[in-house]
């Protein structure tokens, strides 16, 4: 791929640690492999989303990265894996919009998420894909909303829990429309998707990463996506609004760091995820697996970013009917 040099990325990475008092060309970043931790399953759109940055970042730096799955915990086992490590940058989490209800889906955990980590970049925003089984008797978006009211607890839905973005759309979904169905839970998207292809649930909203792979190789039927506009990968598939859905969804993925990590070693993390998320090849991959924007905000506006999301999923979540 094209991407940067290793030198010019090892400069800024220098430039970024020297302009700090005491920090300079001996405590050149990273030192040892960095450990790149997702908390869903290998196969998954985020785990899919974690192994292309893991490969871009490893072409550029001096030590390599590598993805680490540590599930569980609706995604907590892998963030207070990440707070508890040395705060070095040398071990950083990779998650999406779902670390925006670890603290209402895990409330009594040992550690704040939101408090205890804090983000390097927001990488990408992309829609969810609502994907029905290919034998679900549903031609399109309207005549499947139409179905499943016409039989109210019928029809099964896959979801990896209140903490994964399957369920959050899932939620926003049943929210908006009213509609009753079964929630199936799994450990990650990709075996949910498995069992839709096999035709065992009728319904799963997945990450563009990897539903729109799922849809164009023909193993589900695409009714929409959740973004304010049709994706540029996917123009045949329509908006949630298009189909009578009154809600929007974007997913963001994104790394976050200990927030005590010293602000050099941040400064450097940026440094590099900033450099080859300009690089035209990786902006081709990104945007072939259904990524709309291709971004590398900064800490701060990272941070504020997160931030709005955390309030409104809270709030969502707040209102959400208790088992």
């Amino acid at each position: 791929m094209e991407y940067v040099g290793k030198r010019m990325v090892r400069w800024l990475v220098v430039a970024a640690l020297a302009v700090w008092p005491g920090v300079g060309e001996a405590q050149v970043f990273p030192e040892r492999p960095v450990r790149l931790v997702v908390p869903f399953t290998a196969g998954g759109a985020t785990d899919v989303g974690a192994r292309v940055l893991a490969q871009a970042l490893a072409e550029v730096l001096p030590q390599p990265v590598l993805v680490e799955n540590r599930v569980g915990g609706a995604g907590m086992v892998a963030a207070e894996f990440v707070i508890r490590a040395p705060a070095d940058g040398h071990t950083i989490l990779f998650n999406n919009t779902s670390h925006a209800v670890l603290r209402a889906v895990v409330p009594n955990a040992s550690v704040d998420p939101i408090r205890q980590l804090s983000p390097i970049a927001i990488l990408s925003e992309m829609p969810m894909v609502m994907l029905v089984s290919n034998g679900f008797p549903a031609r399109d978006g309207r005549g499947f909303i139409a179905e499943v009211r016409a039989n109210p607890g019928k029809y099964d839905f896959g979801s990896t829990g209140g903490g994964g973005t399957l369920g959050m759309a899932a939620l926003l979904f049943q929210q908006t429309t009213g509609l009753a169905m079964n929630e199936i839970p799994y450990r990650g998207g990709a075996p949910a998707t498995l069992d839709l292809a096999a035709g065992r649930i009728g319904l799963v909203f997945d990450i563009a990463l990897t539903g729109l792979q799922t849809y164009k190789g023909g193993q589900a039927r695409a009714f929409a996506v959740t973004g304010p506009e049709r994706s540029p990968a996917a123009p045949d598939v329509p908006t949630w609004r298009e189909i009578g859905v009154e809600a929007e969804m974007v997913v963001w993925q994104a790394v976050f760091v200990p927030s005590e990590t010293p602000e050099p070693i941040k400064s450097a993390l940026h440094a590099a995820i900033a450099r080859v998320q300009q690089s035209d090849a990786l902006r081709r991959k990104w945007t072939e697996l259904g990524v709309d924007r291709v971004l590398a905000l900064p800490p701060a506006e990272s941070a504020a970013y997160v931030q709005r999301d955390v309030e409104r999923w809270e709030g969502l979540m707040a209102r959400a009917p208790k088992p």
